[in-house]
């Protein structure tokens, strides 16, 4: 897998502070020139056997683990095997990943391929038309609720394991957690969704078994973030943010434990175990 990326995660940009103490007065406000460092976020066309699938926004890095992730999540491989190559180079505009896949992934390219399809940053599910989403399968996983100490324990350490956003303050993380709530792996970018097809990649790309732990999001969890996790596989997804509804039916329905939102001071199981769920 070849890789030539020369765009930076992050890059400064002048700004104008304004601030002023709590209870101020005009008087009290106050102005000052400083350097802020802001993400990145470039176009990544996405290439099968030449064929245009899709231009997604992304942060530049882990870019090889997005592009399995992404074509995993997309159901357009079902293992690392059907990827049989991933070029990915650099651009004029952007970066472009190149990919040579079996003829299965290929008829599932040709059969969806119309256009090709732009991806916002806060877009999760690409080139989706009404019926493809509200017809999607979802698979079963089994689902287990990860011990409250362990989730209290990966909330305290998540900060320190966000390399990429210490400056930045701005990208997404997804992590794996063991079971004891020890951050064993994780992965940044602008987009929350971005985030967890970058950690997906790269649970695939090395055996990581999605079934001993939980997934830990820093961002909110919709339909399209609960969609990926069950076909990952994962039993268990902790989010901060509050998820939808359709995410919680979603979770429900695929056996996923689904913690949302979760903080230091409490949390709140909306998907539990099978055994004992209610409709919403």
């Amino acid at each position: 897998m070849a890789e030539d990326i020369s765009f930076s995660i992050a890059l400064p940009c002048e700004a104008e502070r304004i601030s002023w103490p709590q209870g101020h007065e005009s008087t009290d406000i106050t102005r000052e020139h400083i350097t802020l460092m802001v993400a990145e976020e470039v176009p990544l066309a996405l290439v099968y056997n030449g064929i245009d699938y899709a231009v997604m926004m992304i942060t530049p890095h882990d870019v090889h683990d997005f592009v399995v992730g992404f074509s995993f999540t997309e159901d357009i491989i079902s293992s690392v095997t059907d990827l049989r190559k991933i070029d990915i180079t650099t651009q004029s505009d952007g970066l472009r990943a190149d990919m040579r896949v079996n003829a299965e992934a290929l008829r599932k390219v040709l059969a969806r391929t119309r256009r090709p399809i732009a991806g916002r940053t806060g877009c999760g599910i690409c080139g989706a038309d009404m019926e493809s989403i509200t017809s999607r399968k979802i698979s079963g996983v089994i689902g287990q609720e990860p011990d409250a100490d362990a989730i209290h324990k990966a909330l305290e350490n998540l900060r320190n394991h966000q390399v990429l956003n210490k400056g930045v303050g701005m990208l997404h993380a997804a992590a794996w957690c063991l079971p004891n709530g020890h951050i064993l792996h994780m992965r940044e970018d602008v987009g929350r969704h971005n985030a967890l097809d970058k950690l997906i990649g790269y649970g695939l790309r090395h055996q990581l078994d999605f079934t001993q732990g939980f997934c830990f999001l820093t961002s909110r969890c919709s339909y399209e973030m609960a969609a990926k996790a069950v076909a990952a596989g994962m039993s268990a997804v902790v989010s901060l943010s509050a998820p939808t509804a359709l995410a919680v039916r979603t979770a429900r329905a695929a056996g996923l434990v689904l913690i949302s939102p979760a903080r230091t001071t409490g949390m709140y199981v909306v998907s539990p175990a099978p055994q004992d769920q209610q409709s919403i």
